[in-house]
């Protein structure tokens, strides 16, 4: 079969048509035929806004048919499009998008859309209006391998219209629903993959029942060797009704950790009733081993005697191991003490945890006693805490042993199973959002605190995480990073990307009242412009979009008054389609302007012009933190001028042997980063891979 489609391909006369043809036959023989398996939807295609629609292009209606159409003039205002039939129609161009479908090239660009500046010297957070696929795409440019944390909240999936397809709403009609699921989600998946330290890092994917078997099966496919787990979360005790179903109460987590990532344990496993700190006696071990193999013989030099004085119940000795074969009743203890043995109830001869030698190191120092015929001791994590500080010794008792305990209670690994009132999605989800936005309204928004509490698992200890959220909805994850950095004086990074797309039913609303996709009444009601940035702006000033103070405290692990707000710094972007055809120089380095910034740490001003005030081109251009050297001639009086906290250096030059004269001279510290001389073809996505 195999030779005979690639006999008929080779008769298909258009190269382009054989070419897709050719990717698509591949794709089938590659598949899978066992594990996860489902449909390969083609990738969506993509509407450009902000790309002119002329001769050649393919468009869609602003606000109609998906169906797209091929221009073929413009005139007067008016574009003919050919259909797939051959027919053609005049329309509007006002009423057209034009369209890239995959594997067609696309330039992405960023355009500021303001900043917030009370955090200093500090990164940046970073927020992007940006379909995601596309953001992840550019964000290959400046976080590759470079991301610390993702936590996103996908599309749960759940039929109710909540996400779209190629720009089509999905519901519970739609026979391929879950294969578009998937579909969608592998391609983010992907492209997020490379984004993160393969070293050490951990993306983190919430979701509910409907889809959490395929996503756990396709994150075992996509992360293979990496230890996955996932935890359940209580985040609406009282429970969602159901028409004869279970009262919904929870929703997944799952925790990808990839290469030496460190789960950090806390005073808080998060499921015990009461997750107060409180001080905690240390825990003493039982020295016999309990396994059925634990017996005597097992282990040679582990069965021995240990002397308990009979007046006071010290440790007064231990003696050396007993050969297998020497009955324990010819060892003789000392005067007025006892020798203690590994023996279970019924007399059955077991072996010691530690060697004699070890035992009686603990002994002398009181961190092994007797508890008459129990001997107990504290292993070697305990032993660490106390020589950390993080439990402290605050006596002895009478047979000579330590008293310690941890004043904030034992570091606990969590457990898979989270109930936490604060984790409430209604009290710390919906209401808070709520004195942040009065009035406004986002769907199933999720508890700050829970978000808060699960990336302090991964970066609590982690003070220069970059975290990343690209289906960051209300802002969550940027407001949790933030909360975190005030606990800590951290210099965390937050990436949150989300698209501005409107709900289904406010969509019919506005379509009701004449507007269309594009109109700045549609736009302003989008989920970017109406929910996140501004959030995230109230959040980091304490003011609320009405410019008034936001009444309410966090109260949490630290409580002070929302209106206090952070010492944080926001740069907020737009990702816009340029068109290479009708950019200049100039304003095509604008565009880009940003993404150098990014890939330099997103500290401190950006470098947004190439041009001096007399309209001529800088040779270069420096901040305390980058800089761009626009002509490679000028490049001693570049490198002269370097600060010494300058750590990247971009080198604009067509030419691999002038970057690496260049790259040679800079100071080892400075990573450099070619660029071409038309700027963006170093950033073009949407490329057929």
């Amino acid at each position: 079969m195999a030779d005979e489609l690639d006999v008929l391909l080779e008769k298909v006369d258009d190269p382009v048509l054989r070419a897709d043809l050719r990717a698509a036959v591949d794709r089938v023989r590659a598949k899978r035929s066992f594990g996860l398996v489902f449909e390969s939807h083609l990738p969506e295609r993509v509407r450009l806004p902000d790309h002119p629609v002329r001769r050649g292009v393919k468009v869609v209606r602003r606000d109609g048919p998906a169906e797209p159409r091929l221009v073929s003039r413009v005139q007067n205002g008016l574009a003919t499009l050919i259909g797939s039939d051959g027919s053609t129609e005049d329309v509007d161009v006002s009423d057209l998008f034009a369209i890239a479908e995959f594997g067609e090239a696309i330039y992405p660009g960023l355009t500021r859309l303001g900043s917030i500046h009370r955090g200093g010297d500090k990164p940046a957070h970073i927020v992007i209006n940006a379909e995601n696929h596309h953001a992840l795409e550019a964000l290959q440019f400046t976080h590759a391998g470079r991301v610390d944390c993702i936590y996103i909240d996908p599309p749960y999936n759940s039929g109710a219209r909540d996400w779209k397809y190629d720009n089509n709403y999905v519901d519970a009609e739609d026979g391929y629903r879950h294969s578009k699921w998937l579909a969608f989600m592998e391609r983010r998946l992907q492209l997020a993959k490379r984004l993160l330290n393969p070293n050490d890092s951990v993306p983190i994917v919430t979701i509910d029942e409907k889809e959490y078997l395929r996503l756990g099966l396709l994150l075992e496919q996509l992360f293979a060797g990496s230890v996955i787990q996932m935890v359940t979360s209580v985040i609406k005790p009282e429970g969602t009704g159901r028409v004869n179903e279970f009262s919904r109460t929870n929703e997944f987590i799952f925790f990808v950790m990839i290469g030496s990532s460190i789960l950090t344990a806390t005073a808080d496993n998060m499921f015990d009733s009461d997750p107060r700190p409180r001080a905690q006696p240390v825990e003493w071990r039982n020295l016999r081993r309990r396994e059925r193999e634990s017996i005597r013989g097992s282990r040679p030099r582990q069965f021995y005697a240990v002397f308990v004085d009979e007046q006071s119940g010290r440790i007064v000795g231990v003696s050396d191991e007993l050969q297998d074969g020497v009955p324990r009743q010819t060892l003789v203890p000392p005067d007025g003490a006892r020798a203690v043995f590994p023996l279970t109830p019924d007399g059955r001869e077991m072996i010691w945890s530690l060697l004699p030698a070890r035992l009686r190191d603990l002994a002398e120092r009181g961190l092994a006693r007797a508890s008459g015929n129990t001997i107990q001791f504290l292993n070697a994590g305990t032993i660490r805490a106390i020589e950390l500080g993080e439990a402290v010794v605050t006596g002895r008792d009478s047979k000579g042993a330590v008293i310690a305990e941890y004043p904030a209670g034992k570091r606990l690994m969590p457990k898979t199973v989270w109930s936490r009132e604060s984790h409430n999605a209604q009290a710390s989800g919906t209401l808070l959002l709520r004195k942040l936005l009065p009035g406004r309204h986002f769907p199933f928004p999720k508890s700050l605190y829970a978000v808060e509490d699960t990336l302090r698992f991964f970066v609590g200890e982690k003070r220069g995480a970059v975290v990343l959220d690209f289906f960051s909805g209300s802002g969550t994850t940027a407001h949790a990073v933030m909360r975190l950095n005030r606990q800590d004086r951290g210099q965390r990074q937050s990436i949150s990307v989300t698209n501005n797309e409107v709900s289904a039913d406010e969509a019919k609303a506005l379509r009701t009242s004449g507007l269309r996709p594009g109109d700045p009444g549609w736009e302003s009601l989008g989920i970017f412009a109406q929910i996140t940035r501004p959030r995230i702006a109230s959040a980091v000033t304490g003011m609320t979009p009405e410019d008034q103070p936001i009444h309410g405290e966090y109260k949490f692990v630290d409580e002070f008054p929302m209106s206090d707000g952070f010492e944080e710094n926001v740069e907020f972007l737009l990702l816009t389609y340029l068109d290479p055809v009708d950019l200049e120089l100039g304003r095509s380095f604008a565009a880009i302007a940003p993404l150098l910034w990014m890939r330099a740490g997103g500290v401190g001003p950006v470098i947004d012009e190439c041009f001096d005030g007399a309209g001529r081109r800088k040779p270069y251009a420096l901040t305390n933190h980058y800089g761009v050297l626009f002509n490679p001639d000028t490049w001693r009086s570049f490198v002269g001028r370097l600060p010494e906290s300058v750590r990247t250096a971009f080198i604009v030059t067509d030419s691999p042997s002038t970057f690496a004269g260049v790259a040679e001279v800079l100071p080892a510290r400075v990573d450099a980063v070619r660029l071409y001389e038309n700027y963006l073809t170093t950033f073009v996505i949407n490329r057929r891979r």
